[in-house]
């Protein structure tokens, strides 16, 4: 039985990437003039190199010229070492840059997914872990874990892997990935939180007392501290990730403009194109949903999955500007999709329209991703 859920969910995640990839490379031929870094080295753009898109070129750059920092202009220090440092790694075997990245990604979001059932049996029944799976593999914006050149697999199988050992008891090897996690993106302060608390609230439903032990998911901020001395030995700025942001084009200066998304208010008028206009809203409305699954996270699955959803999603939402991009970050609060699964345990018939609804979305999102449309 505890297979089962595994297979049907590697099985759907297995097809969402083939019906994905095969709609990503359509729509890069169809709209061949559409923007892809890869150009430069495959002027023909062949598949699956179609998932190569926007920030696939800052992670190649990385790859394979390292780090570079210009105040106040776009630069690779915006982008964390450890996805590029792994791509580095497999070109060091002869793979070229970006097949490497697209199969990074495919790689390690079926792992992810599997890991991801795993988990979910920890803090739910067979039924529910199975639908939860399905509901990740089938959120619209889940083609991140298909085959696009981006971090967010990488990221979600490290901390899904890091939150699954500490559920069985295995403290030390949780925080050594999640030590990982942590210079993969610039959310430590989420995850340390996220691990820190269910430690704690783990050792509690158990009836055991707390020890100086229980606070070594703190540690678990290596990742992002080395990267901080990297940059401050380097080029003598440690929050340099932070301080681009604000370059002319990406324009994400810290500051209550930001946080109070005014640039996302002033953004909407009575003439903005329609996909300007979905894009938008559907990221607001994406992250107002996740933020509204915090507080049954915690009720159904502990305050320790609470805090760390409330963490994962508010951090970014913050600091986002307009919410672009909000989609695929949403994917790093995985305990929503179970808490999702548990409240729709009891509508089947609303369970099943959700994922149909939603997979048929991630279908579109990867075809316009595909066609070079800015989607998150």
């Amino acid at each position: 039985m505890h297979r089962s859920a595994s297979r049907i969910v590697a099985l759907t995640a297995l097809g969402a990437l083939l019906a994905c990839t095969a709609a990503v490379t359509l729509t890069s031929r169809l709209y061949a003039e559409g923007y892809s870094p890869a150009r430069d080295t495959w002027p023909e753009l062949p598949p699956p190199l179609g998932w190569a898109r926007y920030d696939a070129g800052w992670y190649a750059h990385i790859a394979t010229q390292g780090y570079s920092y210009t105040p106040g202009a776009q630069s690779s220090v915006a982008f964390f070492p450890a996805y590029p440092l792994v791509l580095r790694g497999l070109s060091a075997l002869g793979l070229d840059t970006w097949l490497a990245g697209v199969l990074l990604t495919m790689v390690c979001g079926l792992l992810a997914l599997v890991l991801f059932v795993h988990w979910a049996r920890t803090r739910a029944e067979e039924d529910a872990a199975r639908d939860a799976g399905l509901l990740l593999a089938l959120y619209p914006c889940a083609f991140f874990l298909y085959g696009a050149m981006y971090s967010d697999a990488l990221f979600l199988l490290l901390i899904v892997a890091a939150f699954l050992l500490l559920e069985r008891g295995q403290l030390l090897p949780a925080v050594l990935l999640g030590a990982v996690a942590t210079a993969v993106r610039p959310v430590a302060p989420a995850l340390v939180l996220g691990l820190l608390a269910r430690r704690l609230e783990w050792k509690h439903e158990r009836g055991q007392r707390w020890s100086g032990v229980d606070l070594l998911p703190v540690l678990a901020a290596a990742g992002f501290l080395l990267y901080v001395l990297y940059l401050w030995r380097t080029f003598g700025e440690p929050l340099a990730f932070v301080k681009v942001q604000s370059a002319p084009g990406w324009d994400q200066m810290p500051g209550w403009r930001t946080w109070a998304k005014v640039r996302w208010f002033r953004s909407f008028s009575r003439d903005m194109p329609v996909g300007d206009f979905l894009r938008l809203a559907g990221h607001a409305a994406a992250t107002l949903g996740a933020l509204a699954l915090v507080w049954p996270t915690a009720r159904r699955l502990g305050w320790g999955y609470g805090l760390y959803t409330a963490a994962i999603v508010g951090l970014p939402a913050l600091s986002s500007k307009d919410f672009m991009g909000m989609g695929r970050y949403l994917l790093a609060a995985f305990p929503l999709f179970l808490t999702l699964a548990l409240m729709l345990r009891e509508r089947p018939r609303l369970r099943l329209g959700v994922m149909a609804t939603s997979g048929g979305l991630m279908l579109l999102l990867a075809a316009a991703y595909g066609a070079a449309e800015y989607v998150s």
